[in-house]
């Protein structure tokens, strides 16, 4: 069988290594994180599947039931467009 995935609207920002872009993550709701090692500029989010890590350039997205994941900028793209 194939299935399509239904169309929806998420809420997302991507990670760039700065504050002002982790401040817009924060924006999103983002409340359970911990910090990544020491000058790697990465960071990790609580997820349904538990703590994820969020490297340089991944997005944030915050889904339909209000829970935070990680997504590579290429699968992103390939699944999200920008209204």
């Amino acid at each position: 069988m194939k299935f399509k995935k239904k169309p929806v609207e998420i809420d997302a920002e991507q990670w760039l290594g700065s504050k002002e872009s982790f401040d817009k993550i924060m924006m999103l709701g983002l409340k359970k994180w911990k910090p990544g090692d020491m000058g790697s500029n990465t960071f990790f989010i609580e997820t349904l599947e538990g703590d994820m890590q969020v490297k340089l350039e991944d997005w944030v997205i915050k889904g339909i039931k209000g829970e935070f994941y990680p997504r590579k900028p290429d699968i992103f793209e390939l699944t999200y467009d920008n209204e």
